[in-house]
């Protein structure tokens, strides 16, 4: 089939320095790897333990450790700030970058807390009026299979979207004794935060009307592990359009990955991200043409989500995976978990508008 979209990361000629703030394993594990294999430079780095940042930096080749946040808001060479750190006190640290004249690409999820709200409208808006762009490091709308998707979608090659539905069929990450096992409703509220928000973005033209979702514990599941290790979403929009989305729990599996479909009005896409399953099929008119698909979530997906927002700096407009596009996803988790602490009754949103993507020079066909 020609014209087929181009899925693959893209970054501008002129590639702006990036300051990390945070050290941890994610910094290590798909930050730094996707932006040195993609030629994004990373000038200086600083954590709440100098020790992790000196460590990143040497392994890195990264030139400057900064003893404080602060110290690398005022590094003249920092463009863009990397927020590699957790949700809480984030909104802060965006409108610290922002007073700063520094671009933001902050961690998923934006926020955790619906109370952050306001505040982080208010410090957005601040940002407008500067003219710095606030992006969402949502990597996963780059994870091969899903971003072919969503350009395919875009260029209407199934017609109108009728329903998506996914299935989480791997094991979970370690979980007990974590961080992450504090988070109330972690599945609905971390997780699965990026199957939430390629789903609204596959759905997007419509306004979600009802969500409802649940959380369980699951045969096996150790009594140490506070949260839930299984959980359910459901999402009607105003079209008619439905979504699912499925987590067993921690799936003993050696073969699995996260098959999804997408059904439209004139065909239907279907395919799986992880584990080795990548792949993307459309059928349409009775043919069904499988797709050559290039590099991996892990870790392009990173390099992608940091393209995008430099693109958009270059190119003077919104990234399409701005703060401002990433609200819609931020409010229906919160969305999901409000119907979670109602034992699954449907919370209906009255504004939840999903509005469309920019479909810049990463996003184009």
């Amino acid at each position: 089939m020609s014209g087929i979209p181009d899925h693959r990361p893209l970054v501008p000629d002129r590639r702006r320095a990036i300051g990390i703030v945070g050290a941890g394993a994610i910094a290590r594990s798909a930050h730094l790897p996707a932006y040195g294999a993609w030629g994004l430079p990373v000038v200086a780095v600083t954590s709440r333990t100098r020790g992790d940042a000196e460590a990143l930096a040497a392994d890195f080749g990264i030139e400057t450790v900064h003893e404080s946040v602060e110290a690398l808001l005022a590094d003249p060479r920092v463009d863009i700030v990397d927020l590699a750190t957790g949700p809480t006190g984030r909104v802060e640290l965006i409108a610290a970058a922002v007073a700063a004249g520094k671009h933001v690409l902050a961690q998923k999820p934006l926020i955790s807390d619906p109370a952050d709200l306001p505040r982080l409208r208010e410090v957005l808006a601040d940002a407008r009026e500067r003219g710095i762009r606030v992006a969402v490091n949502q990597n996963a709308r780059w994870a091969p299979a899903w971003r072919l998707a969503s350009l395919l979608i875009r260029d209407a090659r199934i017609g109108e979207v009728v329903g998506v539905t996914h299935l989480h069929d791997k094991p979970l990450p370690p979980l007990v004794g974590t961080p992450f096992d504090d988070v109330p409703h972690m599945l609905l509220n971390d997780y699965l935060v990026h199957w939430v928000d390629i789903t609204r973005c596959w759905l997007e033209g419509s306004r979600v009307v009802e969500i409802a979702a649940r959380d369980h514990r699951v045969p096996g599941q150790p009594a140490a592990a506070r949260n839930p290790w299984g959980a359910d979403l459901r999402m009607q929009t105003s079209t008619g359009a439905s979504a699912s989305i499925r987590i067993v729990g921690n799936a003993r599996t050696d073969a699995g990955g996260c098959p999804f479909w997408i059904h439209g009005t004139e065909g239907t896409l279907r395919g799986s991200i992880l584990l080795g399953s990548d792949r993307l099929v459309l059928e349409r008119d009775g043919e069904s043409t499988e797709f050559d698909l290039d590099g991996q979530w892990f870790s392009d997906g990173f390099a992608g989500a940091m393209g995008e927002l430099q693109c958009a700096i270059d190119e003077e407009r919104e990234p399409e995976n701005s703060a401002e596009h990433v609200l819609a996803t931020v409010r229906a988790t919160f969305a999901a978990v409000e119907s979670a602490e109602l034992d699954g009754a449907p919370v209906r949103p009255h504004d939840l508008e999903l509005t469309t993507a920019l479909a810049g020079r990463s996003g184009a066909a």
